[in-house]
C-alpha cells in the first residue's frame, strides 16, 4: 500500500521505529515524539481509500504492539506457503495446518481487515484438514498490490 509512496510495511517499520525510540527516551510520552515525526512519515488520518490503482492502508488503526505482531505473523505467512495460485480477482495462499494454524491465519485475516479494509479475506479448510488456504481478492489493480505486499514472485 502507498502511503505518500512509501508501502505500508515501510510505514509501519518507521512507526514502530519511532515509537519505540521514544518509548525508551520518554519513558511511555511517545505520543510527544510521534507529533515531532516529519508529516510524510506519518500515515494519512484519513479511512483507507482506494482509486483505479492504488490502495492505500490505515497504519493508524493498528497499536505499535499489533502492528508488530502482525509484522512477525505476515513474516511467518509469507515463510510458510506452500503454493501461491494466481486467481483473476486476486491471490491464493496455502498452507499446511501444521505450520500455520487455522486460529493464527484467522487472527492474521483480523488484524489485516483493520488497516486494509479494502481486501476481501476468503479462508478455507480443505482436503480433510491438510490443507489450509486464504485467498485475497478485491477490486480491479488489486493484483499488483498483493505481488508487491506479499512477496508474490513475478512470472
Amino acid at each position: 500500500m502507498k502511503i505518500s509512496g512509501t508501502s505500508c510495511s515501510q510505514v509501519w517499520s518507521r512507526l514502530a521505529s519511532h515509537t519505540a525510540l521514544a518509548t525508551v527516551l520518554l519513558g511511555g510520552g511517545a505520543t510527544q515524539l510521534y507529533s515531532q515525526i516529519p508529516q510524510e512519515t506519518q500515515p494519512a488520518e484519513a479511512a483507507p481509500v482506494t482509486s483505479d490503482n492504488a490502495f492505500f492502508c490505515n497504519a493508524k488503526a493498528l497499536n505499535p504492539a499489533e502492528r508488530e505482531h502482525h509484522k512477525l505473523l505476515t513474516a511467518k505467512l509469507i515463510s510458510a506457503r506452500t503454493q501461491i495460485v494466481e486467481l483473476d480477482k486476486g491471490y491464493e495462499f496455502q498452507f499446511r495446518p501444521s505450520e500455520i494454524s487455522l486460529a493464527e491465519l484467522g487472527g492474521w485475516v483480523v488484524t489485516e481487515a483493520k488497516c486494509c479494509p479494502f481486501f476481501n479475506f476468503h479462508i478455507d479448510l480443505e482436503n480433510e484438514g491438510t490443507l489450509l488456504c486464504l485467498r485475497l481478492t478485491g477490486k480491479p489493480g488489486i493484483k499488483s498490490f498483493i505481488q508487491s505486499e506479499f512477496n508474490v514472485p513475478a512470472k
